[in-house]
């Protein structure tokens, strides 16, 4: 059990640490921890006309962050989404973007835009 509660705090602060960092490139957040029944956003970010949704992987190395999202994560992530979408009628005509902001200890977060796509 402790090593759960450290893993979530782990996260809890590397999903911080993304925030900040994101708001020092000009994003500002919408959202943290947004969850649906059909997925769930670390962070829901907008820049201009552009809302961008935001998975923070916070592991040992850089890596190893960037390896552990995969095909069923980015699908829930694009269903919530678009939940977030439904409730928001004044952000229906803004661009949408999925990234990653990737976070290892003692490493300044890696902002990887652009990080996948919905398949059609």
């Amino acid at each position: 059990m402790n090593n759960k509660r450290t893993a979530e705090q782990f996260g809890r602060r590397a999903e911080t640490l993304a925030a900040w960092s994101l708001r020092l490139k000009g994003y500002r957040i919408l959202a943290r921890g947004f969850r649906t029944p059909v997925g769930d956003i670390d962070i829901i970010a907008r820049r201009g006309r552009l809302v961008v949704f935001i998975e923070v992987k916070a592991r040992r190395s850089l890596d190893i962050a960037a390896g552990s999202i995969g095909r069923r994560q980015t699908d829930r992530i694009i269903r919530a989404a678009s939940a977030f979408m439904q409730g928001r009628p004044q952000l229906e005509k803004f661009d949408q973007r999925f990234d990653a902001v990737l976070v290892a200890p003692w490493r300044w977060p890696v902002h990887l835009v652009d990080a996948w796509r919905p398949t059609t």
